[in-house]
């Protein structure tokens, strides 16, 4: 039987990467072929491994891990321990990983695997999009061996989270995230617009606890320092954004999109207040969102906002079989 999505993960492996990836690792019919990492959340040698950490936690350590881009392509990083502990996963101590990253550069990685496994593989980019640029100038054909692209990142009508109007992922860096978005392929954008709708609560949190279950323990403690930061930082009661996690959800077909119109998308990239910005033009939603010449984003504007029950119930489950292939 055929995974219901193939994927390639590239993320910044913090609190809620650690949180897309477990819920991506409970569903026996998901592919995983790959972690990549990237600058963002924490460094990229740190995001490696925490994804290894969290690898390990449910048994899934043959998946490869690779290091990508250490800083975006101004040669710039800002970590955001504030948000994720010094660790990357709010300081919860999960035990070092005793397998190690592969030395195959992440972009590079992406690159072979594309071309082994032509119109098979979704990218599931949930930091920013320097690992995803990068192979796109390995192999400007890359848009023609890939399936399909979800990205994390951008507000369209909501306001940022790293300055006033731009969202974090694509304020890291700008540059890359205008290639990604510009190259053609396939894409679905999940801004902010929907992940600050979808949010996960103290409810969510003690359900987690509650279950006799490691990796549903680990998800509990990880939020419950994810929630203190969005208390006192954002929201001003306990709950915190539901970012990568629904990504992912929305990645394997799991969430469905109530309003997602396929826009012509644009990036910032000047040095003023708007750095970062995600563009997109929704003008048409006044006739229905019509057909836009030239455009293959999917902006994901609206969901049900059930999702987090959703991810509690899959993590306090047994993980999935595990992946059907091994780089």
């Amino acid at each position: 039987m055929a995974p219901k999505e193939t994927l390639i993960v590239d993320c910044d492996t913090g609190i809620d990467d650690a949180l897309a990836l477990l819920y991506l690792l409970h569903d026996p019919d998901v592919d995983i072929r790959a972690v990549t990492t990237v600058f963002g959340n924490t460094d990229a040698d740190t995001a490696a491994d925490n994804s290894l950490r969290v690898l390990e936690l449910v048994g899934r350590q043959h998946i490869p891990v690779a290091v990508g881009a250490r800083s975006n392509w101004r040669g710039t990083f800002s970590p955001a321990p504030s948000v994720h502990g010094d660790d990357g996963l709010g300081d919860t101590g999960l035990p070092a990983p005793r397998s190690t990253p592969i030395s195959e550069p992440a972009a590079e990685l992406i690159v072979r695997l594309a071309r082994e496994s032509p119109g098979e593989l979704h990218l599931l980019a949930i930091g920013p999009l320097t690992n995803l640029a990068t192979a796109l100038l390995l192999e400007p054909k890359l848009p023609d061996l890939v399936k399909h692209v979800t990205v994390m990142g951008g507000a369209i009508h909501h306001p940022g989270n790293a300055t006033p109007a731009a969202e974090a992922n694509i304020h890291n860096d700008p540059e890359a995230a205008g290639m990604v978005l510009q190259a053609g392929w396939n894409v679905t954008l999940v801004p902010l617009d929907v992940t600050m709708a979808e949010v996960l609560t103290e409810e969510v949190k003690n359900r987690l606890g509650a279950a006799d279950s490691p990796v549903a323990t680990f998800a509990a403690t990880i939020l419950e320092h994810y929630l203190d930061f969005y208390e006192q930082d954002v929201f001003g009661v306990r709950r915190a954004a539901c970012h990568d996690p629904l990504a992912a959800a929305i990645a394997v077909g799991d969430v469905p999109v109530v309003l997602g119109p396929i826009v012509a998308v644009e990036v910032e990239t000047g040095d003023g207040p708007a750095r970062g910005v995600t563009i997109a033009d929704t003008r048409g939603k006044y006739r229905g969102f019509p057909a836009q010449e030239g455009a293959s984003v999917r902006v994901v504007l609206a969901t049900e906002r059930t999702f987090p029950g959703r991810l509690a119930e899959q993590l306090c489950g047994s993980p999935g079989a595990g992946s059907r292939h091994v780089a």
